[in-house]
């Protein structure tokens, strides 16, 4: 069988060397593509490449031009021994509030998670090509349509790489070498005679913690393979395979892990033999469907340069079938480290705000890998509610690994009693946006329906009526102190609660489900009213008035991001959206992260506000993202946008700053369809084209000397359509053709 492979690679090989000499791929220039001049000196400054399977980041580590290879399933799954015993419920914690003894629930669910360096995500490998004969490139530059990295030298090299965006192979070519090179790998260090310095998960802990024997690399026929062994059963493999013709060097390579039985080396070989052009046609065919999905033209270049990159890398982070996006997606720290916070699936707000521009950013196929992943871990989630909340229906662990599995940590957010509502309101956002019925027969309603009744089960109602949690939360506030639970309900879990249940009541009631309907409505009229201070002002929860700087704007869901208190209700409803922003902008930023910037922009929006939106957008651009456009949660500017300065690298206010500036363009939210809702006074010109709407609607306009001067709508499903536009009280209503173009104000 051995000579048989051999034979089988010898094949290919000469397959290859007898093509037609291999070109450089044909490129797309774009005014927000990322250009520099030489290559960037840190991993997190890298040039992201992906297709939310496989990733790699171009950048330069000391003499060597380095390919940082990942794959979103290399995962040390062990379980912690602390999840598990007669303490492990939600009961034993509460008999601890009770008594105010809360040590022993710090010992049992959030230490471990800081002292344990597993379960996390894990790095994969490197690939690297000696600069010592080429020098250091005079230009580097990331081709946003094609998805494509292109450095290029004084001397007229050239090189070339992309991740195929549909297979789990990346592509590298060098083109005009004076010296023949090849590629080596670099593997993580998980074994060394050199004691490394204890690390937090914040900054990530030394791989070696992990106990792994180091993994071996065999060299043969111009491959390079990596096999590495990892906890239990589980292993992966790294492979490169590269062909020499003259001065043109071309390569392929590849991340597989056991998780799925895909093998490194059949998959680059097989690359080969499909050829570049085949792969890279392949790849740009994506691409260029992708990029016609929509598209936003605004005045404001940095905005227009941040926003293009935010949806390339969406791109590049998900797919229909891909697991969720993780803090780093496809891009695991490449620095001898496990990534900050592990790598993990925080559900506290990090892979909600990831999957914000799903919606009006008309990409809900690849925001299906986030719902497809939830719907497909229902046991899972199933099991650790039953166990730990003791109920029936379905939670969600706020912290969890690859599988759905709970991690622990700060127990009123890693194990929030409503982090499943918040989770459902991605089942509930695709629907609304898709107009999709069998969605919502099939996923939305089952999903909705199973953590309403947990939720049901998990409140009492006491004597007076009201439905409440014994101990209530709101993300991060007071950290992981016994002062995080609150006696009375939270403004955050009363908004969700409040959201699941009228969401509920609204499928029930879509699928003439009459008696479900008027249960979770009647579930719901139980909740109490939203608790405000003196001047209208939400609150953290009743006493407990927002008052000092802080990153996680969980008092303030209610506005958005579900909509529960909205401008369009009226004066009341105003009051509490202007207090409750002014409040924010009063005790200032000096606790915000990058994301509470977005976050931020997101609420001025909804409350009409682009001025201030654009501004609080332009500030995350500016001061808390790297050169390559990743958020880095710290601000980097030193103009004290923050007082959090710290580098970890998470791609959740990325993505929010995608959805603010949709926000800003286009708003459904309330059943009526708002055009350039949230406009700057100084955008003048400024258009979009194909925004979805919900109802199943494709809007496309164009405002010129601060004049609308064309509308189009789109209608997948022949649904009734009410549009506000700019200027007007009163909004049109009409019902638009099934599966076309209806022109309501024509370009002149």
């Amino acid at each position: 069988m051995m000579k048989m492979k051999h034979f089988l690679l010898a094949g290919v090989l000469a397959l290859a060397a007898c093509q037609s000499p291999v070109e450089l791929c044909e490129v797309t220039p774009g005014a927000s593509d990322l250009e520099f001049p030489s290559l960037a000196q840190r991993w997190d400054e890298g040039i992201p490449l992906g297709n939310a399977t496989i990733g790699a980041l171009v950048w330069q580590n000391g003499d060597a031009l380095r390919l940082s290879l990942d794959r979103t399933d290399l995962w040390d799954l062990r379980p912690l021994d602390s999840l598990s015993g007669d303490h492990y419920r939600f009961e034993w914690v509460k008999q601890h509030i009770r008594h105010r003894d809360y040590l022993p629930v710090q010992q049992k669910f959030d230490h471990p998670y800081d002292r344990e360096a597993a379960p996390s995500k894990i790095p994969g490998a490197a690939l690297e090509f000696p600069l010592a004969q080429l020098g250091t490139p005079v230009q580097v530059r990331l081709f946003l349509h094609n998805a494509l990295c292109q450095a290029e030298w004084a001397d007229g090299t050239t090189m070339q790489a992309f991740v195929h965006a549909n297979e789990p192979v990346g592509w590298f070519i060098f083109k005009g070498l004076k010296t023949p090179i090849e590629p080596s790998l670099k593997t993580p260090v998980y074994q060394s005679d050199q004691t490394s310095g204890e690390a937090s998960p914040v900054t990530g802990q030394s791989l070696e913690r992990l106990g792994y024997e180091q993994g071996s690399v065999r060299h043969e026929d111009n491959c390079l393979v990596y096999h590495q062994k990892g906890y239990g059963d589980f292993y992966y493999d790294v492979a490169v395979r590269w062909q020499q013709d003259g001065e043109t060097l071309t390569g392929t390579w590849s991340v597989t892990s056991s998780l799925t039985g895909e093998q490194a080396g059949q998959a680059t070989a097989e690359a080969l033999r499909r050829g570049l052009r085949h792969d890279y046609k392949e790849h740009a065919r994506f691409w260029q469907d992708y990029w016609a999905q929509s598209s936003v033209c605004l005045p404001d270049t940095v905005l227009q340069k941040q926003y293009d990159n935010e949806l390339y890398k969406f791109g590049s982070a998900s797919r229909e079938h891909s697991a969720p996006i993780s803090l780093q997606a496809v891009w695991t720290a490449d620095n001898g480290h496990l990534p900050p916070w592990k790598g993990d699936y925080h559900h506290d707000l990090n892979t909600q705000l990831s999957y914000w521009p799903a919606y009006t950013g008309n990409h809900l196929t690849e925001g299906l890998g986030y719902l497809n992943t939830l719907w497909n871990q229902r046991d899972t989630y199933r099991r650790f509610t039953r166990q730990y909340f003791g109920t029936d229906g379905m939670n969600v662990p706020g912290v969890c690994t690859l599988t759905g599995e709970p991690m622990g940590g700060w127990v009123q957010y890693s194990m929030s009693q409503t982090t499943g509502a918040w989770l459902a309101q991605h089942f509930y956002l695709h629907w609304k946006y898709s107009a999709d019925r069998h969605f919502l027969e099939q996923r939305a309603w089952p999903f909705v329906r199973d953590v309403a009744i947990y939720l049901e089960q998990q409140s009492q109602v006491g004597a007076d009526g009201v439905r409440q949690l014994e101990y209530s939360s709101s993300p991060e506030i007071f950290d992981n102190s016994l002062q995080a639970w609150f006696p009375t309900m939270t403004n955050y879990d009363l908004a969700l609660m409040r959201f699941l249940f009228r969401a509920a009541a609204e499928m029930a009631d879509e699928l003439q489900l009459t008696a479900e309907a008027e249960h979770w409505k009647a579930t719901e009229r139980q909740l109490p009213p939203f608790d405000t201070d003196e001047e209208g002002c939400l609150t953290f929860a009743k006493g407990f008035p927002y008052d000092a700087s802080h990153r996680h704007f969980s008092h303030a869901m209610a506005i958005h991001p579900l909509g529960l208190i909205d401008w369009s209700d009226g004066e009341d409803a105003r009051r509490i959206i202007r207090s409750t922003l002014q409040r924010l902008k009063d005790c200032g930023p000096d606790w915000w992260c990058g994301y509470s910037y977005s976050w931020y922009a997101n609420l001025q929006a909804r409350a009409f506000n682009g001025d201030e939106a654009a501004r609080s957008l332009r500030d995350f651009a500016q001061c808390f993202c790297l050169p390559n456009t990743f958020h880095v949660n710290g601000d980097q500017s030193g103009t004290g946008k923050s007082r959090f300065t710290y580098r970890p690298f998470t791609l959740e206010g990325n993505f929010a700053f995608a959805a603010g500036v949709q926000e800003m363009l286009l708003q459904s939210h309330t059943g009526v369809v708002r055009v350039f809702p949230a406009i700057p006074s100084d955008w003048q010109d400024v258009s979009f084209h194909q925004l979805r709407a919900m109802g199943g609607f494709l809007i496309s306009a164009e405002r010129k000397a601060g004049q609308l001067v064309r509308l189009e709508v789109f209608s997948e499903q022949g649904k009734p359509l009410r549009i506000l536009l700019p200027g007007s009280d009163e909004a049109l209503q009409l019902t638009p053709e099934t599966g076309k173009w209806t022109t309501l104000i024509p370009k002149p």
